[in-house]
């Protein structure tokens, strides 16, 4: 009894994917659906990020915030995340960097959220929606 409960969770498992390590988290470890919480606001925003049809090592997406949506595309070089948030398409609006929590698989990621260029900005969480 006890070896085939040790075999249906290691096939749940390789069902559900092995944790990435740290410092090997890619893009495709980032793609899905995403909750945004800014510090001190008690904002938030929804996020989606997909493959970059143009830069398959780089992300796009859309962010929906106070019935507001705008475009995104990003990057995951390094250890560091960053995306670009532009109301038109041309324009950034707005710059997202952090970095993925260790040890959370890349599922929550926490940096800070700067609007039009500014130094200032406000501190960010975003976490994977469940589901994911």
């Amino acid at each position: 009894m006890r070896a085939w409960i040790v075999a249906l969770l290691a096939a749940s498992s390789l069902a559900a994917g092995a944790c990435p390590a740290d410092a090997d988290l890619r893009v495709r470890d980032l793609l899905g659906n995403w909750q945004a919480q800014f510090a001190g606001t008690g904002a938030s925003a929804d996020l989606v990020l997909q493959a970059n049809p143009d830069w398959p090592d780089s992300l796009a997406g859309r962010i929906r915030r106070e019935g507001r949506e705008a475009r995104l595309a990003g990057d995951l070089e390094s250890g560091t995340f960053t995306l670009e948030e532009s109301a038109d398409g041309v324009r950034i609006d707005a710059v997202w960097e952090g970095q993925p929590v260790p040890g959370t698989c890349g599922r929550e990621i926490r940096g800070v959220w700067r609007e039009g260029g500014q130094e200032q900005g406000r501190d960010f969480v975003l976490r994977r929606a469940l589901g994911w």
